[in-house]
């Protein structure tokens, strides 16, 4: 029943955080003229449309049951075609700036709507406040995770539209070795020295400064 309990108090707002992210993308392509992930059925607010069995359920399903020290999971990329934006390397900051807005909108609610349990029954009062509080970390996680400047993060895209051509170019052709770069700095680096464990500083510290400012946003203590 306990791991009954943990798993619906996290895997329901990580599917929300990471698949609204997603559509997030989608809505933003379109309001800049590209309609590819409208016509692939992407600009949807239904989580089912872009929950991955793998990334989205499986995964953190896995790591949470192993008692993993993390979470990780992935929605199915909604699909972009930069060069039919109206300003492609304009634009492009705006679509991949999308999703990590997305996730700090989501983490915003949360914490807005801790303020509505005492109008709950205790128990549930105490499911949803522990929903809320994964919602606002994890939230909290994809948005500062997505905005390291390397493709194909969102911070790398968002890098590459605010360059100059001759510093864009080298930085969007990392991009198909992006997530090797990232999980080798992120996960083999601590594993041969301690020392090289980047990830407190450059995920740790700004994700506790960003969920401080929520909680000061939203008048939690």
């Amino acid at each position: 029943m306990d791991s009954i309990y943990e798993v619906s108090v996290w895997l329901i707002p990580i599917v929300v955080s990471i698949t609204l992210h997603e559509a997030a993308h989608g809505y933003a392509a379109l309001r800049f003229g590209d309609d590819t992930a409208l016509r692939a059925g992407r600009v949807s607010l239904n989580p089912l449309r872009h929950v991955d069995l793998y990334g989205t359920i499986l995964i953190p399903a896995v790591l949470l049951f192993s008692g993993a020290p993390f979470l990780f999971g992935y929605a199915k990329p909604v699909p972009v075609n930069f060069w039919r934006l109206r300003n492609p390397k304009r634009d492009m900051i705006w679509v991949a700036a999308a999703g990590p807005a997305m996730n700090i909108v989501l983490a915003l609610i949360s914490g807005v709507l801790f303020h509505a349990l005492d109008a709950m029954p205790p128990s549930a009062a105490t499911w949803m406040g522990h929903n809320l509080a994964n919602s606002i970390q994890i939230n909290a996680v994809l948005a500062v995770f997505n905005m390291i400047p390397l493709p194909p993060l969102d911070g790398g895209r968002v890098a590459v539209g605010l360059l100059p051509r001759e510093l864009a170019m080298p930085l969007a052709r990392l991009e198909r070795w992006g997530l090797a770069i990232i999980i080798g700095v992120l996960f083999i680096l601590p594993m041969i020295s301690r020392n090289l464990d980047v990830a407190p500083w450059l995920l740790g510290r700004p994700i506790e400064a960003l969920i401080r400012v929520i909680a000061t946003v939203t008048g939690l203590t």
